[in-house]
């Protein structure tokens, strides 16, 4: 039976309404600081701790909950002699049911406070509660999160205790609460610039808390398991992991792998743009005045790799991009929002998977990325690989010329656009672009010479007087001699290569305008 609970949180969402059914469950309500002041201004009856342990606050708060009476009243194991003795002769009465979330830690990072301030937010008490009731499930139900507020309460109102799955329901969700929080502070400590030493790019310890969102009907094959776990805090930046489901099937473990290549290209565009992706790679980029038409661009590119396709697009979906998106079977359609009108259209494709992710519509100078979120986590067997997310991006000015002939205007803007593109190709990336639109694309190749074979094979709009990027450089003029076949006039590329100028001496030969970026994007 639930006759006893403390109720110290810094979430004070739920809090009230849920104090109040317990309170008339005739639970005895304990608390401390704001949390006791809420629920006293809320008109409920409430035991300052302080007054229950005989031992008021000290340290300006940072000792309240840390006494015998508290501790011992959520450890004593119930029918245990040697328990039963002890808390009869200290006069500890059991506490059935621990409230508690933790200081606001990760907020004081986020909002750029001091140190001094950000240790001041490691809580201590809570903490020690929450693993103290954890500990003993078999007796105490803990609550961390105010969700599980409306199934703890209706329980107790239901049987008058908390039943043994929620209880143990209840364990799970508040180690992994404190984990999640403790890994906060290693972070936090491991990467800020200390005394003596200089900051560390990667904390010492990678101790990132996923929850597991759901079961996948399987991995990557049918005769795998698999799984989707998401992050514990929604980004600020536009996520498939915190995407809406608005319909279609259930999603499987291919459509969130190519949903996350799909958003992460179309993320690159402030202009209108479309992406379709197929395994992983795109087969397809455009920009437009309108999303109908930057899709129908796309498409023109690979319209065989086309279908079956994911595809993200960077703003709302009105009627006329729907009826361009029912006339290709598709499998997954990100986007930042749907019209009555699309969505009434897009209802008749009863599998297409369709996502919604409102962030994607603002500028991407408001995606304000935390530093857990710059990074790229990959697994080995036995390890973890770790790096910076390829963020980079180039500008005009940073680039180049390498050649005699420098690019003309329109070449420019081919060039650039074929850059954001090449980055989210299969290495090695071979990307064809003129006007806005991707016109080939090749790359997954174990040479360059061969990715552009590729592309210009599977070409199906014209190649002739596009500009190319290409993701590395060219370690040998045979790609640029491709290049050239093709009718190609511009090339960007990183530089760098010990035969640039053999590379640089063939591109003059034909006239064409070639610039070095400095920067390479592989993508293994």
């Amino acid at each position: 039976m639930v006759r006893r609970a403390v109720l110290s949180v810094s979430d004070k969402t739920g809090l009230v309404p849920f104090a109040r059914r317990l309170a008339a469950r005739g639970v005895e309500l304990l608390s401390t600081g704001g949390t006791q002041r809420a629920l006293k201004e809320a008109g409920l009856p409430v035991i300052p701790v302080g007054e229950y342990t005989q031992a008021p606050e000290i340290l300006d708060g940072r000792v309240k909950t840390l006494h015998p009476r508290i501790h011992g009243g959520i450890l004593f194991r119930r029918g245990l002699a040697s328990d039963e003795a002890d808390v009869q002769a200290r006069d500890i009465p059991p506490i059935d049911l621990v409230v508690v979330n933790l200081y606001p830690f990760r907020e004081a990072v986020a909002a750029g406070k001091s140190f001094a301030e950000c240790v001041e937010e490691i809580d201590i008490g809570g903490p020690s509660m929450v693993r103290a009731a954890a500990k003993n499930a078999a007796h105490v139900a803990v609550v961390v999160d105010p969700s599980d507020y409306e199934a703890v309460a209706s329980e107790i109102e239901a049987t008058g205790s908390v039943s043994e799955a929620t209880r143990y329901h209840l364990m799970r969700m508040a180690f992994r609460h404190t984990a999640a929080y403790d890994a906060a502070i290693a972070e936090y400590l491991t990467l800020r610039p200390q005394p003596e030493a200089p900051p560390r790019h990667f904390p010492g310890v990678v101790g990132a808390v996923y929850t597991l969102a759901q079961d996948l009907r399987y991995g990557e094959n049918p005769h795998q398991a698999g799984a989707f776990y998401r992050a514990s805090r929604e980004p600020e930046e536009p996520t498939v992991a915190w995407a809406r489901v608005l319909q279609g099937k259930e999603l499987s473990y291919n459509n969130l792998l190519d949903l996350e290549a799909a958003l992460a290209a179309v993320k690159e565009f402030d202009e209108t743009a479309c992406v379709i992706i197929k395994h992983n790679t795109p087969c397809g980029v455009a920009t437009s005045a309108s999303l109908a038409t930057a899709f129908a661009r796309a498409r023109s590119c690979d319209p065989v790799s086309a279908f079956g396709g994911i595809v993200a697009l960077n703003r709302p979906v009105d009627a006329a991009a729907a009826k361009e998106l029912c006339d290709l079977f598709l499998e997954c359609v990100i986007a930042p929002s749907y019209s009555p009108e699309a969505r009434e259209a897009l209802a008749a494709k009863k599998n297409l998977r369709l996502l919604e992710s409102p962030r994607l519509a603002e500028p991407r100078a408001r995606w304000a990325r935390r530093p857990e979120e710059l990074r790229e986590l990959r697994s080995v067997v036995g390890g973890l690989l770790v790096m910076d997310r390829d963020l980079g991006t180039i500008r005009r000015e940073d680039c180049k010329v390498m050649t005699r002939r420098a690019p003309t205007e329109q070449e420019w803007k081919d060039l650039l656009f074929g850059w954001k593109v090449v980055k989210h190709v299969k290495s090695n990336a071979i990307v064809f672009a003129k006007d806005d639109v991707t016109t080939a694309i090749g790359g997954g190749q174990t040479s360059r010479v061969e990715s552009v074979k590729i592309a210009v094979l599977k070409a199906a709009l014209p190649v002739k007087g596009s500009a190319v990027a290409s993701d590395a450089f060219f370690p040998f003029k045979d790609g640029v001699e491709e290049i050239i076949k093709a009718g190609a006039t511009a090339i960007i590329q990183p530089g760098g290569s010990v035969r640039d100028a053999e590379v640089v001496a063939c591109a003059d030969a034909a006239g064409l305008a070639m610039v070095a970026t400095g920067m390479r994007h592989f993508r293994h």
